[in-house]
């Protein structure tokens, strides 16, 4: 029991500190969950976004660059680079993923595997994530890094409208838990 009031005693201390200095703009009560990013299709007329360059077989091949779109043409299509003098000029000459994407997807492109894509990047909440203090979600991050994406974030909640969660945060956060167990003892005697 005396480890659960300590518990008790330590988080109560987390709860104070971040009620004066860690709320990220959020009413009490709140509380932290991951925030992270993904890539989504978008529409080129109104959305914010870029071209995705990828080959698919089976096997997604993303190209973040014309060096990558170029290793991948050298390494599988050396064949076609031997007998294409113009390919084999326009993957030595430029640095244009646009340009040697639209001679790729002209000539290199009848079984369909090559696509462009719009895309644009979209912020969402990881589900299954809630945590009492914003060290606790940091720490998580840290140690789960790989289940998200390096932009993966902390992010403040309020728990609007539940007056359970902000009556359980407030006993949290107010009780005297140091004398909780002295109480106790005086009680039984």
């Amino acid at each position: 029991m005396n480890g659960d009031i300590q518990f008790l005693i330590d988080l109560q201390k987390q709860l104070k500190y971040q009620s004066e200095h860690d709320h990220d703009s959020q009413a009490s009560p709140r509380f932290w969950v991951i925030m992270d990013y993904r890539t989504i299709p978008g529409n080129e007329e109104y959305d914010n976004g870029f071209n995705q360059y990828i080959y698919n077989d089976g096997e997604h091949t993303e190209f973040k660059n014309s060096d990558d779109l170029r290793e991948f043409i050298e390494k599988y299509y050396q064949d076609d680079i031997e007998c294409d003098e113009y390919l084999e000029g326009l993957l030595g000459g430029t640095d244009s993923i646009e340009e040697i994407w639209e001679y790729i997807e002209e000539n290199l492109n009848s079984n369909g595997f090559f696509s462009k894509v719009f895309v644009k990047e979209e912020s969402f909440i990881v589900p299954d994530t809630m945590f009492l203090t914003k060290e606790e979600a940091k720490r998580h991050i840290e140690l789960n890094h790989y289940h998200y994406s390096p932009k993966a974030h902390t992010y403040a909640m309020t728990a609007w409208r539940a007056p359970k969660v902000e009556r359980l945060l407030n006993i949290l956060e107010n009780f005297d838990w140091e004398n909780f167990g002295k109480k106790e003892e005086l009680s039984s005697e």
